[in-house]
């Protein structure tokens, strides 16, 4: 036999037994799947501790053996076996190339998205990972033939011998390296949720917490809603544009070096200042939003089980209408008219898979129009929620028409680190421009419609995006360590005299205010309720940016 033919039999053997296979695997996991991991610990050990940075492939190796050893039963080894190896070679992708990590909330966010979104992270080095560090491995396992056990008594000791093993690498290193480990978990918490495959295990979480947990009870909330009548004679007509992965960072009004607010710098918006985002992705962000719970005490099951802040608004009067081109409304909608653009190819400014959003001015003008049509019905209040798909990635340069492009190079292409640095933030300053210019069209129909109601608009983005900075794209971190590039977001606000005048506000006030300080997401549910003129007794005074600015107080409810 050639040295060849050895070395080809013993990469591709006809049958191996069990045990063989799992510590074969163990290795691969630890060594190649997660090399990620080892490397960021490898970059965050010191010189003086060179000999613990090598440590952590001992311990997943441990960890693997023991696991694979658990769900070694002949009829579900190879099946396991073969989602973990796909799925693992995919979020190895998300974490090598954009320092994406599985966490629960992140594993949510992916099946909450919809399909277009998820095929825009499709590219040819994602299939290549799938393909390299995933099909090819489980095309081997298939392959390989595994030695069935002389007797079960044999089987279980060879696996429990393994197990022993697996406990024994594991205590080695903790006995040498205890401290180490402690000390660099305390000061690095993330790296524990950059494990892979623990997406199965917040798969599974996620799936039973879905299908198999009873919901919490519906609760009815802020029935004495209503609202404060300061100008019969014109109903209100609120816009609320949710911005979908803005950054304040890359905002001209808040300091960026480049004018990405080209079409509304003339029309005398107002500026929340320091505003941070309730979560780094749309599913977790989007509930809290419009929750009158806080950062500090959301949680998600709750907020969904009681009415939110479209529900109370609709009860005190008003008309309310989702409008949504970025994959749904996260549940927020249930009780409200809701509309989601189809994305037609047959529409100019849709591809099949995602549409501008300046369908939604469409859809909004429609919308109004019909009700401006037959004057002889008496016209109701309105709030309506624009839904914008802004700057979602990795896809940027699918987020705004060629004709409105204003810095290029621009990244063409999914794969970003296939791009230059200037041209990720050209294509992303581009989402941002397309924006401007969508909020700039919602004020001339609003301007239009002045005659007929008390017209304003807000814009708040969801969450930010990281566009390469310390190595990290596009967003989704968890909280507790994500980036200001992830949490800081712009919010503004388009508010005529004649609008704070019939809401008894002083326009001034509301300037300085929101200039001062810091925001958050928190603002928003009583903020809006404030400046949509609704009484009621959820509304949390110390929260309502619009409060201290209001000429009468009287009326207004707090906790």
């Amino acid at each position: 036999m050639t040295a060849f033919s050895r070395l080809y039999s013993a990469i591709n053997p006809k049958e191996l037994s069990k045990e063989t296979m799992i510590v074969l695997m163990a290795l691969y996991f630890a060594l190649v799947i997660n090399f990620g991991l080892i490397q960021r610990i490898f970059q965050l050990s010191t010189d003086s501790h060179l000999v613990f940075s090598l440590t952590p492939a001992l311990v997943l190796l441990g960890i693997f053996i023991i696991v694979f050893c658990l769900f070694s039963s002949r009829f579900i080894f190879k099946p396991l076996l073969t989602i973990l190896l796909l799925t693992s070679a995919a979020a190895m992708y998300g974490t090598m190339k954009y320092q994406v990590y599985f966490d629960y909330a992140m594993i949510e966010n992916i099946f909450e998205t919809n399909t277009g979104e998820a095929l825009s992270y499709i590219s040819t080095t994602s299939i290549l990972y799938i393909v390299v560090f995933g099909l090819i491995p489980t095309i081997w396992l298939w392959r390989v033939r595994l030695t069935p056990s002389q007797s079960v008594v044999k089987s279980l000791m060879r696996r429990s011998t393994l197990v022993v093993v697996g406990l024994g690498l594991i205590g080695v290193v903790l006995l040498g390296f205890y401290k180490d480990y402690v000390s660099m978990g305390r000061n690095n918490t993330y790296l524990k949720k950059m494990i892979i495959p623990a997406h199965a295990f917040n798969t599974v979480k996620y799936l039973y917490k879905n299908n198999f947990v009873t919901p919490l009870p519906y609760t009815v909330r802020g029935q004495d809603a209503r609202l404060i009548d300061t100008n019969p004679t014109k109903p209100t007509l609120f816009v609320l544009v949710v911005g979908e992965t803005a950054r304040a960072q890359n905002m001209a009004y808040y300091g960026y070096h480049r004018n990405t607010n080209p079409y509304t710098e003339n029309l005398d918006f107002i500026i929340v200042n320091n505003v941070s985002s309730c979560g780094t992705a749309t599913a977790h962000s989007l509930p809290c939003m419009f929750s009158d719970l806080t950062h500090d005490n959301y949680n998600r099951e709750k907020a969904l089980a009681s009415d939110n802040l479209l529900d109370i608004i609709h009860t005190a009067g008003a008309e309310v209408v989702w409008l949504d081109n970025d994959g749904g409304d996260k549940h927020l909608a249930a009780h409200v008219i809701e509309f989601n653009i189809p994305t037609d190819s047959s529409d100019d400014l849709c591809d099949g898979s995602s549409c501008y959003d300046q369908v939604l001015v469409r859809e909004f003008a429609s919308h109004i129009e019909q009700r401006l049509e037959n004057k002889q019905q008496t016209l109701t209040n309105q709030l309506l929620i624009l839904h914008t798909i802004g700057s979602h990635g990795p896809t940027y340069f699918k987020r705004y028409p060629k004709d409105k492009q204003h810095f290029s190079p621009a990244c063409e292409r999914s794969d970003l680190e296939n791009c230059s640095d200037e041209e990720i933030i050209n294509v992303y300053d581009n989402t941002l421009v397309y924006t401007d210019y969508i909020l700039s069209e919602i004020v001339k129909l609003l301007e239009l419609y002045a005659s007929d109601y008390e017209v304003a608009m807000m814009y708040i983005s969801d969450h930010g995006e990281s566009l390469g900075e310390s190595g990290m794209y596009l967003h989704g971190t968890p909280y507790a360590f994500a980036p200001a590039e992830q949490t800081h977001v712009p919010w503004y606000l388009w508010l005529p005299e004649s609008y704070t005048q019939s809401k008894q506000l002083d326009r001034q006030c509301i300037i300085t205010q929101v200039s001062q300080g810091t925001h958050s997401h928190d603002n928003l549910f009583n903020t809006l309720i404030g400046l949509y003129g609704v009484d009621t007794h959820l509304l949390d005074t110390s929260l309502d940016l619009s409060h201290s600015c209001k000429q009468t107080t009287e009326l207004l409810g707090t906790k």
